[in-house]
């Protein structure tokens, strides 16, 4: 699998697909999708699919493709590199989300969730209706996180960083190596996930961030304003109110 592209800028969303083996665009296939790397807190997500005509399902249970996790990491890379070879029957595409991707989009302004991602891009990977449960994200995310360059140029990075997941202790140990306390972590943490956020709040120096809906909201009207006579106080636009801004003479 040719990742030279992630490697390039593995900051944001990468696509990676085979070619369309002619078959497929001549008879009715099944589909199967998966994802890997949903749950840790290091490392990109991966969305997949695998796809073949119904005719030819028997030769592909013929590889011995089972699901991901019941398999070891040098068994993935053997099946994939099988599907590879068998590649005028079986074709796939994936999709690979940064981790930088997902915690600008789950921490943003306006918030898009985990779910919603996944969902959109499970969607946009899908041509087809049904789950043939080929697993070759797993395949994708190993190699994408073995591969993986931090653009922090940080000197003497330990990159036996487990699982990485969240229960994992040497993953949880790692993030507390790593975990700047101005900076927090590398784009290779997502720094969304609880398990980041609470190393953070531990660790890092505190950062007070204006926020219009918490403390005190000074020009805000009380409830039973509504309800008064009398004329209503113009407040200034929500722009000004955020920034702390006020008119300093009137003109």
């Amino acid at each position: 699998m040719d990742l030279s592209e992630l490697e390039r800028d593995n900051t944001g969303r990468c696509r990676l697909n085979s070619p369309v083996p002619s078959v497929c665009r001549k008879e009715p296939c099944v589909l199967g999708v998966d994802e890997a790397g949903r749950g840790p807190v290091l490392g990109p997500m991966v969305y997949a699919i695998c796809y073949c005509p119904l005719s030819r399902l028997a030769d592909l249970e013929a590889l011995k493709v089972a699901d991901s996790k019941t398999l070891s990491e040098s068994e993935r890379h053997r099946l994939f590199a099988k599907i590879e070879e068998d590649g005028d029957f079986v074709g796939w595409a994936l999709d690979i989300l940064s981790p930088n991707l997902i915690s600008t989009s789950m921490l943003g302004r306006v918030k898009y969730n985990l779910n919603s991602l996944s969902h959109d891009t499970a969607t946009g990977l899908m041509q087809y209706a049904l789950d043939q449960g080929v697993k070759v994200a797993q395949v994708a995310r190993d190699q994408a996180v073995k591969n993986w360059k931090f653009v922090e140029k940080l000197q003497d990075l330990d990159t036996d960083y487990g699982s990485g997941y969240p229960n994992d202790p040497k993953t949880k140990a790692w993030l507390r190596e790593h975990v700047d306390p101005v900076f927090g972590f590398p784009q290779f943490v997502r720094f969304s996930w609880r398990t980041a956020q609470s190393i953070l709040e531990k660790e890092a120096e505190d950062v007070t961030w204006e926020d219009s809906q918490t403390g005190d909201q000074e020009g805000l009207r009380r409830i039973k304003s509504y309800f008064s006579e009398g004329p209503r106080p113009r407040l200034p636009h929500r722009y000004f109110q955020e920034r702390g801004l006020e008119s300093a003479t009137i003109l």
